[in-house]
């Protein structure tokens, strides 16, 4: 086949203008399908400050101001939702100006004055992601409260701690779970931090330099419910560190709670048996009776791992994109973020239930504790204590003594034994034990190791109910601040459609 040939075969295909048939279908259209989706009501709140903005700023006249006015509000968003990409028109914010040069005629051009695509879709991308962001933000609040719950029914539920996947020292339930609570707070702060770079105006940066109109981009960001302007046109079109963080802060929150769920995930099984979960949560095999299969924990886990891939996937589009408009590069990789935050927010939800609803086995983790040899660190110490000896030399006491007990496959603490230790100190110090039986035996039991661990951050019981209590204090600032983010946006959207009222009224 002659080239010639071969091109007119791809132009009979394609089509001989644009878009070709393959950019439609994977470029315009999946973009399409997602901006309908998510950008109507964005887009239709961009068209009804700028229109107020310019009246103000007597760039266009109250009358015209009127019939635009007139024209945003017929416009019928069902449709827009449920109508497939057309050729016609490049993507949904072009068939929504040619709907309303429609109904209000070619006066609607002017709605255009003194912006671009360019910073009108930063402005929707932000505003789309400032709400999935405070949706997200109100389950992992939810999620932190059941946690909070959840630990302060177990500050006496003593366990084994690990570390090294090794038996280390006593510890609580309680005291695991506000490290994950901690953890959560931390989460929490960074997606507030992320909110305020996302919360940024680009309006009025137009395509990259601004306009020769004067405009108020002040106005617009007061409008819209934006907490500044992105001072720098340039930057307002092409800085796109406002995604990056926010999908760094997904992708750390998803690692974080991963992490978690692995553990939960080794506890439910029947050889570490720490914990069951409840009915709703677990699955039966189609052929073994006895399996009670932690499904819900499995999937949290690899669920994780996709919002971990997702935002991954956004971090790797930015990189070595060009350093000027990418408002089709977002096109592409808003999605990805969405869908990593949809799935995170789902599983804060699934994981809180999973936990407060799960039983935890008590007697068997204490009994544990009490066999383990993870309890001798606080012999070690109290051996400081009472034979006035250095650490290192009461390290090789208890040392040598559970040396001893492992060679001759003595494997319980049962068998740590005070004569025993008298014997080791003897031959390391040269000098007989002071402390008492009483007392040698009473500083092995896991409760006293726990109990006077009271610093702050340990897991005494009395240490962990103040931090539980403190970490219940700070919930409503956290709540308010969301509550407080949500209003000002419900109040902003609220002020837009009486404008759009007004214009609707005769006057």
């Amino acid at each position: 086949m002659v080239f010639q040939d071969f091109r007119s075969r791809i132009n009979k295909i394609e089509g001989d203008r644009f878009p070709s048939n393959s950019y439609r279908q994977m470029v315009l259209q999946p973009a399409y399908d997602e901006a309908k989706k998510h950008f109507l009501k964005s887009m239709v709140h961009i068209h009804i400050a700028h229109l107020k903005m310019l009246e103000e700023q007597q760039l266009i006249s109250h009358k015209d101001a009127k019939q635009i006015g007139q024209a945003i509000a017929k416009l019928d968003l069902n449709y827009f939702e449920q109508r497939d990409y057309n050729p016609q028109f490049e993507d949904l914010f072009f068939r929504i100006e040619n709907k309303l040069i429609e109904l209000a005629g070619d006066v609607a051009g002017n709605l255009h004055i003194g912006r671009s695509r360019n910073d009108m879709g930063i402005a929707i991308y932000r505003m789309t992601l400032r709400e999935k962001l405070l949706a997200l933000m109100e389950e992992l609040l939810a999620l932190r409260s059941s946690l909070i719950a959840f630990a302060q029914e177990h500050v006496d539920t003593i366990m084994i701690g690990y570390t090294h996947t090794q038996q280390a020292q006593p510890t609580t339930f309680a005291h695991y779970l506000k490290a994950v609570i901690d953890q959560l707070s931390r989460d929490f702060k960074r997606m507030q931090a992320a909110y305020e770079t996302v919360n940024q105006s680009s309006m009025g940066a137009a395509a990259l330099t601004t306009t020769g109109f004067n405009i108020n981009r002040d106005r617009m960001k007061e409008l819209l419910g934006f907490d500044g302007v992105i001072e720098n046109a340039w930057d307002a079109v092409a800085g796109a560190d406002y995604i990056a963080e926010l999908a760094g802060v997904v992708q750390l929150a998803a690692l974080n709670l991963g992490r978690t769920s692995q553990d939960f995930l080794l506890w439910a099984t029947q050889e570490f048996n720490a914990i069951n979960l409840a009915s709703p949560y677990v699955q039966v095999s189609s052929i073994m009776p006895q399996k009670r299969n932690p499904v819900s924990i499995e999937h949290t886990r690899s669920l994780l791992s996709s919002v971990y891939g997702d935002a991954s996937t956004v971090l790797q589009m930015i990189h070595n994109t060009p350093f000027g408009d990418i408002v089709d590069t977002e096109d592409d990789m808003q999605p990805y973020l969405w869908r990593a935050m949809e799935k995170l927010r789902g599983i804060y939800k699934l994981f809180g239930s999973v936990v407060v609803t799960m039983d935890v086995n008590k007697e068997k983790l204490l009994k544990r504790a009490e066999n383990s040899f993870a309890n001798v660190t606080e012999l070690a110490d109290s051996l400081v204590r009472s034979e006035s000896i250095s650490f290192r030399q009461s390290h090789r006491i208890v040392s040598s003594c559970v040396k001893t007990l492992l060679n001759s496959k003595e494997e319980s603490l049962e068998k740590l034994t005070w004569e025993l230790a008298n014997e080791k100190s003897l031959e390391i110090t040269g000098k007989p034990l002071k402390i008492s039986k009483e007392e040698f035996y009473k500083v092995l039991k896991p409760e006293f190791f726990v109990h006077v661990r009271s610093l702050t951050g340990g897991p005494a019981p009395e240490t962990m109910r103040n931090s539980l209590t403190q970490a219940q204090a700070v919930s409503p600032l956290l709540e308010n601040w969301l509550t407080g983010k949500t209003t000002h946006l419900q109040n902003c959207e609220k002020q837009l459609y009486q404008f759009l009222e007004g214009w609707n009224k005769h006057d």
